[in-house]
């Protein structure tokens, strides 16, 4: 789906005179870009964290604690949810989104049950998920915010969070009628609701917090 600045992009370039020439040019960067990818797929190993973005290969350092508490808190209500209801599949830190041009391993998606019922044995790249969450750290940031977050949305990923695990604060994008992310929500506190993941409903402190941690998995368990 052609946005309007990517219409206006397109305008732009064929209003000049040397537009076949760019063009050509644009065409030459992209198929080396694609030999790179290539042998990037060949070349990554399941023992590290790996992007490639642009052309570049961005490699991921270790994670801190924050960062794994609020994964791991996550992953255990939306996977339990997920599960519990039969509603699609989770994937969480390595599982590798391959895009149009970009592939991403988020912290935390969702697909589906239609597009995860397509999903194989040894698979290891997966089309755009519903829902994607990123937990933000002094390295990624930028990306989160920036690149991914156009990327995303240039997929038509549903719903997009973007996590802090140091001010504990949660941001909750969605998609609106025109294909651009709107935010829903920036809060500590109360309930956020996910449209992508049918009903599911948890309570904000319970993504930072142990102890509310339990009690919403212990809802999820004997709704």
């Amino acid at each position: 789906m052609l946005t309007i600045s990517n219409k206006q992009l397109i305008k732009s370039i064929l209003s000049l005179p040397n537009a076949p020439i760019i063009l050509n040019n644009i065409h030459q960067k992209l198929e080396e870009e694609r030999k790179k990818r290539k042998k990037f797929y060949n070349d990554i190993t399941e023992y590290e964290k790996a992007e490639f973005i642009n052309g570049e290969i961005v490699i991921h350092s270790p994670v801190k604690k924050e960062h794994n508490d609020v994964t791991g808190n996550l992953y255990k209500l939306l996977g339990t949810y997920v599960n519990k209801y039969k509603l699609g599949y989770v994937g969480y830190e390595k599982i590798m989104i391959a895009l149009s041009r970009n592939d991403y391993e988020p912290d935390l998606c969702f697909f589906d049950k239609a597009k995860s019922k397509k999903f194989k044995k040894g698979q290891s790249l997966f089309p755009a998920p519903d829902l994607i969450v990123e937990v933000l750290s002094k390295g990624t940031a930028k990306n989160d915010r920036g690149i991914k977050f156009k990327d995303y949305q240039a997929h038509n990923v549903l719903e997009y969070w973007i996590i802090d695990p140091f001010k504990e604060v949660l941001e909750q994008y969605r998609l609106d009628k025109k294909g651009a992310y709107e935010l829903v929500l920036k809060a500590s506190k109360g309930e956020v609701e996910c449209k992508a993941v049918k009903e599911f409903k948890i309570l904000i402190v319970s993504i930072f917090d142990n102890d509310s941690n339990l009690e919403e998995l212990t809802r999820i368990l004997t709704a």
